[in-house]
């Protein structure tokens, strides 16, 4: 196998086609590739540049998502290229299993699309065999094994997988055995000792052999462990089992302790003989971690926590032997039972806030959903709270998109909590709630608006400059600039009216102020507009009408207006009804005439009123 990647290996499994859902896309092609475990951080494994031919990762928002969620790999968005974030343990990432896949998707966000991927983990020779004991313990009876009889070994295990496993077994020269080699139906070597010569514990009562297992590797790795040979007298009798295959069912959640089988073995012979102990058969590292055999009675119990998610099944190979030295063997089965043990699992990958309000229809938050449990366990159900505008929309690969059922108001609501809820179809139901803030932005869509739609003013004349006469007020239900008013004197279209030297305005606040003094009797009353405007893009406005009323003061002396001042008074020379002299009193507008009138026998004064001119 050469060191380097075999990257790129474009393994077309099905015909490539689009599945389009709300704007978002995948390929069924699934794109894989390979790489030797161990290989050096930073190795390049493909370009998905030229692999996928999509471009402008960066701005396309594009990432590597493996199921488990490890960073194995990253994606470097100026070249494309896949690399290696880690060095890769096949043995600790998938064990035993062949193949190991890695399966993850490439994604890209604007505009949503998903790659299909998975990554071969290729073994490489880096574990040597080893047997479980450096010992291996073998009691034979002499006289009662013929030529040929066969006596099961303890295997040797390789965490190497394929070629780089154990792939033979060689005995130490020697006159009364050889090792044979047999395939059981998982693909595993177990040696078996022959016997080639009858036994005499007469002639020789003890054999020390060296029993070398060796991996397919080039050069191949070994391991050895020596075997020690006891002859005994006659025992004719070896235990047997009442089944050769136990199989049994136990849920993952039970607790430690719990018995998991019994086996039960009988042998004929008495005495020692016929005393049957009960031991582990080629069992792993693992195996005596997870399970307890009690040699006596043959129950076998849990002494560590199940987890159907990881291990859902076991074989444990038992062996029963009695004093003399002979032994029987068989097999138990266990099947781990899922249970709804796993809450839902909701990850965002990408989140929008705030929304400008007034938008059409927006994605706000991409999340994937998913839940370890299997079957019934594992299915999801998917939902948001009630009474908010804003809907899911199942996507790809159980990715969902949170979206606005249209535009929002930002004066009717600036903030929306979105609570979304997982539910399990197990029993019982196990549910994930995530919660997500969304703030809504303003946009300028109100212009301001004025308390009144005419304000009256009132002023007296001979007012000092500068007198605050009045304030009109606007309001603007947007926020921050858009909501920001300036007022205005807006221009009147009465030529004899100077506005700009009668009134000013405060920009700021609304203030009106007189500029100079006014006088009632030059001008009673006048009216202009006033404008707010708002700081927005684009500005909005909106107007008023504001009307001053003048009020009169007493600031005028009457003066007669006949006879003229340096002129005598007139006398009644003329008769009876004919005027001596008037007085005339300016009062407001109108001129109180007082006659005096001529009668017969003196004057009699007579009133009456005119207009002033």
């Amino acid at each position: 196998m050469e060191s380097g990647v075999r990257a790129a290996q474009h393994l077309r499994q099905v015909l490539l086609f689009f599945v389009f859902l709300e704007g978002s896309s995948v390929l069924s092609e699934t794109w894989s590739y390979s790489v030797a475990e161990e290989m050096e951080t930073g190795s390049s494994i493909a370009n998905i540049i030229k692999d996928m031919g999509v471009g402008d990762l960066a701005a396309r928002g594009a990432r590597v998502i493996f199921d488990n969620y490890q960073p194995y790999l990253w994606l470097e968005l100026e070249t494309g290229n896949l690399l290696l974030n880690e060095k890769l343990d096949r043995e600790a990432l998938c064990g035993t299993s062949e193949p190991c896949i890695l399966h993850f998707q490439v994604l890209l966000e604007n505009p949503l699309q998903f790659f299909q991927a998975e990554l071969l983990v290729e073994d490489i020779n880096d574990h040597s065999p080893t047997f479980p004991e450096k010992v291996i313990f073998l009691n034979i009876s002499e006289g009662t094994s013929s030529i040929g009889a066969v006596f099961l070994l303890k295997r040797a295990q390789d965490l190497d997988v394929g070629n780089n496993s154990i792939q033979n077994y060689n005995l130490s020269t020697n006159s009364h055995f050889h090792v044979s080699i047999r395939n059981r139906g998982d693909g595993r070597k177990y040696p078996e000792l022959v016997l080639d010569k009858g036994l005499d514990r007469e002639e020789q009562a003890e054999f020390r052999l060296t029993l070398t297992a060796l991996d397919g590797g080039s050069p191949p790795k070994t391991g050895t462990s020596q075997i020690r040979i006891i002859v005994l007298d006659v025992n004719d009798n070896a235990p047997e089992f009442a089944q050769a295959l136990y199989q049994v069912q136990i849920l993952e959640n039970s607790p430690v302790g719990s018995l998991v089988a019994k086996v039960t073995a009988k042998d004929l012979d008495s005495g020692t003989n016929g005393e049957v102990s009960y031991t582990l058969f080629h069992s792993s590292q693992e195996m005596s971690k997870t399970f307890e055999l009690n040699a006596l009675s043959g129950e076998i119990r849990l002494i560590k926590t199940l987890d159907f998610e990881t291990t859902s099944s076991y074989e444990i190979d038992l062996e029963a032997s009695d004093g003399g030295g002979l032994s029987g063997k068989c097999s138990v089965s266990i099947q781990v039972v899922d249970v709804n043990d796993n809450y839902p699992e909701l990850t965002i990958s990408s989140l929008t806030s705030p929304v400008p309000e007034n938008s059409p229809e927006t994605e706000v938050a991409l999340f994937r959903i998913r839940d370890r449990d299997s079957g019934e366990n594992g299915k999801t159900v998917c939902s948001i709270q009630d009474g908010v505008p804003f809907t899911l929309d199942p996507s790809v690969g159980n990715f969902y998109r949170l979206m606005t059922e249209g535009g929002l108001d930002r004066e009717s609501r600036a903030e929306y909590n979105i609570t979304i809820t997982v539910t399990d179809m197990g029993t019982p139901r196990l549910t994930t709630q995530h919660t997500i803030t969304v703030q809504v932005s303003d946009v300028n869509d109100n212009a301001p608006a004025f308390t009144q739609t005419s304000y009256t003013l009132f002023v007296q004349e001979n007012n000092s400059p500068a007198l605050h006469i009045g304030t009109i007020s606007a309001t603007d239900s947007d926020s921050g600039s858009n909501a920001h008013i300036t007022y205005s004197l807006l221009p009147t279209h009465d030529p004899q009216l100077a506005l700009d030297s009668l009134i000013s305005i405060n920009a700021d606040n609304g203030q009106l102020f007189a500029l100079r003094a006014l006088d009632y009797e030059a001008l009673e009353t006048f009216e202009f507009q006033v404008g707010a405007t708002d700081q927005g893009s684009p500005v909005l406005s909106s107007q008023a009408l504001v009307r001053v009323l003048v009020l009169d003061a007493n600031d005028n002396v009457p003066f007669v207006l006949y006879p003229l001042q340096n002129a005598s008074a007139p006398c009644c020379a003329g008769g009876p009804g004919r005027p001596l002299w008037v007085a005339a009193l300016c009062l407001r507008d109108t001129i109180l005439v007082t006659w005096w009138m001529s009668v017969a026998r003196g004057p009699c004064p007579r009133a009456t009123s005119m207009r002033c001119v």
